[in-house]
């Protein structure tokens, strides 16, 4: 699909349920490599990425199969410990099969992750942190290649310069088969790396303090085979929420986790929408006017980056001025000067800050 035609203008009402969180999806799928033996996911998404992670794993020597949103990785077939340019360009979390394949192969050569739209996302902490559990990394005709050079990794205190997701699950992946403890600290805290941790942990793996900024890795010789469930996406869930109220509409979400939201659902109250949140469903009942409000993007609990376009979008048609401020990517207001198309009036200022003056309502355009 080249194209996607919207005909709005009238509210959303009804019920939608979440689908599984890609961004859980791909490090627990990744985490199949450390398995010698058959692992099942359910509530998986149906996603280019989920495609993009599994024909990598095939190409390693997995077998795959992915039916009805579940998908099954015999991992015992695993030989090769190169994942390739074409394969890895694709998709930048590719990079996360580099620590379970060190870990249990002690030999992984894995394709620079291409540059990405919404700024560079350098991948220099996963390697200092390979290094510091005694991998040998060498980077040479755009390959990272990491060796252990038949000594196994080993227990290691590691400190990272800022929360990276993808860096803490890389490691936290290949600390499992390391010698010892591991201890990272200033480790991401995002809902993502709990419930890999508590996968990793059902496969056998002793790992303490997923969701905190300390986690603490106890190696093991060995992970066994077992049934995974991704956890609802968070991102879909707000996005969804943000209709709601930019629409006017009453929507209520199903199969969500409002706790991991909470700084989502205090903003969408903020703006004057209703919502009625229970254990596992919420409920979104627009206002006529919405509110502005400023925002400002940071690592989790914090207001999520991946948030900041919708609720500009938002603050568009809102009722005053409101102030966003993207602190985690550089050129992540690439969707505002499409925005003005719609009749948005908006102005970035130093690539990080927008100044969003509402209008009444905005007009279908070409973006």
């Amino acid at each position: 699909m080249d194209k996607i035609q919207i005909n709005g203008g009238r509210p959303l009402n009804g019920e939608v349920f979440i689908s599984g969180a890609k961004n859980a999806a791909l490090p627990l799928i990744a985490s199949s490599i450390l398995v010698d033996g058959t692992t099942m996911f359910t509530n998986v998404p149906a996603l280019m990425d989920i495609t993009s992670i599994r024909l990598l794993l095939e190409d390693l020597g997995a077998r795959c199969e992915f039916q009805d949103h579940t998908l099954t990785v015999d991992g015992r077939g695993i030989h090769k410990i190169e994942a390739e340019y074409d394969l890895v360009r694709k998709m930048r979390a590719s990079i996360l099969v580099l620590g379970p394949l060190v870990a249990r192969f002690g030999h992984a050569k894995v394709s620079m992750p291409g540059g990405c739209a919404i700024g560079a996302r350098p991948v220099n902490m996963h390697l200092t942190g390979l290094e510091a559990l005694g991998a040998q990394i060498n980077i040479e005709h755009g390959y990272i290649e990491a060796k252990t050079n038949g000594h196994g990794l080993k227990g290691s205190e590691i400190y990272f310069d800022i929360p990276t997701v993808t860096g803490t699950e890389n490691l936290m992946m290949a600390a499992v088969y390391a010698k010892g403890k591991t201890i990272l600290r200033n480790a991401a805290r995002e809902p993502e790396i709990v419930c890999l941790a508590e996968a990793l942990n059902k496969m056998g793996a002793r790992i303490s303090g997923a969701g905190t900024a300390i986690v603490t890795i106890e190696g093991v010789e060995r992970l066994d085979p077992v049934e995974i469930r991704v956890i609802p996406d968070r991102i879909e869930t707000g996005t969804f929420m943000v209709a709601a109220a930019a629409t006017g509409g009453d929507v209520t979400i199903r199969g969500c986790v409002p706790d991991h939201i909470g700084g989502i659902i205090n903003k969408i109250k903020a703006t004057g929408a209703g919502v009625d949140v229970s254990e596992d469903s919420i409920r979104v009942k627009g206002n006529a006017s919405i509110k502005s409000i400023d925002i400002k993007t940071l690592p989790y609990p914090g207001f999520p980056t991946d948030m900041q376009a919708q609720f500009m979008a938002l603050m568009s048609i809102a009722e005053g001025n409101s102030v966003i401020h993207e602190s985690i990517f550089e050129n992540r207001f690439i969707h505002a000067n499409e925005l003005l198309r719609m009749g948005a009036d908006s102005s970035v200022s130093n690539g990080n800050y927008a100044m969003v003056r509402g209008v009444k309502r905005l007009q279908g355009a070409q973006v």
